[in-house]
């Protein structure tokens, strides 16, 4: 029984390669051969401290691979077996304890989340930057068609979040209009998910850095692109929306305070504005509230992805509508986490979109 290599983070900023003994795998519970782990935002937040976990711990919730181990109850409930390619979902929850009842956190699985719980908790391997991980039976995972490549469907949770966050949080429908503040990659995630909802226009906001993202979302169906940083951009969402301001805003960009207050700007009376940037220690300054109230803006705040919204992404994924191949700008190895992580919050490299870890690339 071999050793597991997993990257494990002892401290905001601490990175490190730890070996881990193979689990035991029994009749309700099951090994994934992880084989592409994407990194999202909240990859850096964890590894810069913005996000508390309990250290030590294994990153990575958005892991895809293949079952390499499974007990017969667990194959025969989650209708597996070896060798399928599955993606998992984050959160680990037991569906009967009062904490999943009333869609809050679980209280009967231990961490709730892979990428987030400690390795303290056996049997350690709770994250997607391993070369195995443990799968609970608590655990949801979608299969996944054997022609798509582990290293597409890793971009399942990005998209995921599109459908989530641009379709379902603001029930967006076709014909009305959408702004998506920031052209990461949750940001082109919901544009396919409003042009697949038939929505339009629809506009997305990006710095001069964005440039080649902003080029991206026009060939994934965004119908105007704005550079911030030389227009006006509350002004160029009025222009094209006839003066009118879009039906929904989605803010989807890191950090930064000021498109919030651009989206009041920019949303037509009785709009709803989606927030799901983070960020972090910054807060809102001149942050006129009665806006809200005299023009009757929804706000509404989005965090997680539901079944139905990762469903919705792997089959669009496996379609092939889209050059989604076009997001997949980078892959690193388990050594060079720190420097994936960093590049995707363009600290190192350029061009970063979508960025994944592979566990078994030398």
């Amino acid at each position: 029984m071999s050793d597991v290599q997993a990257v494990v983070q002892t401290a905001p900023g601490e990175l490190e390669i730890r070996s881990f003994p193979r689990p035991k795998i029994g009749e309700d519970d099951a090994l994934l051969k992880v084989e592409a782990c994407g990194i999202c935002g909240s990859d850096y937040e964890q590894y810069a401290g913005e996000v508390q976990v309990r250290f030590p711990v294994i990153p990575g919730h958005e892991p895809v691979g293949r079952i390499d181990e499974i007990g017969p109850k667990a194959a025969s409930r989650w209708d597996l077996q070896v060798g399928d390619l599955v993606v998992v979902q984050p959160g680990i929850s037991c569906g009967r304890c009062a904490g999943c009842q009333t869609g809050r956190r679980c209280r009967v699985v231990p961490g709730n989340a892979y990428g987030y719980t400690s390795t303290d908790i056996t049997p350690s391997l709770w994250g997607g930057y391993a070369q195995y991980m443990y799968l609970h039976p608590a655990t949801i995972m979608h299969k996944v068609d054997s022609s798509v490549t582990p290293r597409m469907a890793a971009l399942y949770n990005a998209m995921g979040s599109g459908f989530a966050w641009a379709q379902e949080a603001p029930d967006l429908r076709a014909g009305q209009s959408i702004a998506i503040l920031g052209p990461g990659q949750r940001g082109l995630a919901s544009v396919i998910a409003a042009k697949e909802t038939g929505a339009g226009p629809i506009i997305v906001t990006g710095l001069r850095a964005d440039a080649h993202k902003l080029a991206l979302a026009k060939e994934l169906g965004a119908d105007v692109t704005i550079n911030v940083e030389d227009d006006d951009v509350v002004a160029a969402v009025r222009k094209a929306t006839q003066g009118r301001g879009v039906d929904v805003v989605v803010d989807v960009s890191a950090y930064a305070t000021q498109p919030i207050l651009d989206a009041i700007k920019m949303v037509r009376r009785g709009g709803t504005i989606v927030l799901a940037g983070i960020k972090g220690s910054n807060r809102l300054r001149e942050f006129n509230s009665d806006a809200l109230i005299f023009r009757e803006i929804t706000v509404k705040g989005v965090l997680g992805v539901e079944y139905a919204s990762f469903a919705k992404a792997i089959e669009v994924i496996e379609s092939g509508r889209y050059p989604l191949e076009k997001l997949a700008s980078h892959t690193f190895s388990l050594a060079d986490a720190e420097t994936a992580i960093r590049t995707l919050a363009g600290e190192v490299g350029e061009g970063a979109i979508c960025i994944a870890i592979d566990p078994h690339m030398s």
